[in-house]
């Protein structure tokens, strides 16, 4: 039985990486730090004398939303592909909204860890989390100001 997991996680995953293409990377590493979030999470949890199963399935139903959300962008991404493909206009831009919002939530990621380990009385460079912040800010400044120029028809 064990292996017939394996098998169906190992061909997701290739599925995935034939599919995804350019967001492999991006989806990949919003995983990994996904998962560290969450220990580091739980690890604060109990520390600070707050876990609970419930932090622990509401935590979890966090991450998932946050996989629905990239599906959205991807599923948006595709829609206005197709549509302006249709009409004739080659954007040659993929997994635009995809990539924004995957990597928007890998910084969200990012700080929510590093709260995570102030809680747990980690010593954290404070040039690390206003880079982590700088960050989070230019990948909203960019989404919400693309310029025209990056459109090409």
């Amino acid at each position: 039985m064990k292996e017939f997991f394996h098998l169906i996680i190992a061909g997701a995953l290739g599925a995935l990486a034939a599919y995804f293409n350019v967001l492999l990377i991006p989806l990949v590493v919003l995983a990994v730090v996904m998962v560290i979030d969450y220990v580091t999470g739980m690890a604060g949890a109990a520390y600070s004398g707050k876990l609970s199963s419930r932090v622990g399935v509401l935590g979890i139903l966090k991450k998932a939303g946050y996989l629905a959300l990239v599906a959205v962008g991807m599923v948006a991404d595709y829609l206005i592909g197709s549509a302006l493909l249709k009409i004739g206009i080659n954007l040659q831009i993929n997994y635009c909204f995809g990539m924004i919002i995957t990597v928007w939530l890998i910084i969200n990621e990012l700080i929510s860890i590093l709260e995570n380990l102030g809680e747990l009385d980690v010593p954290l460079p404070g040039f690390l989390v206003n880079i982590i912040k700088s960050l989070k800010n230019r990948v909203e400044e960019r989404a919400e100001n693309k310029p025209d120029d990056d459109i090409k028809e």
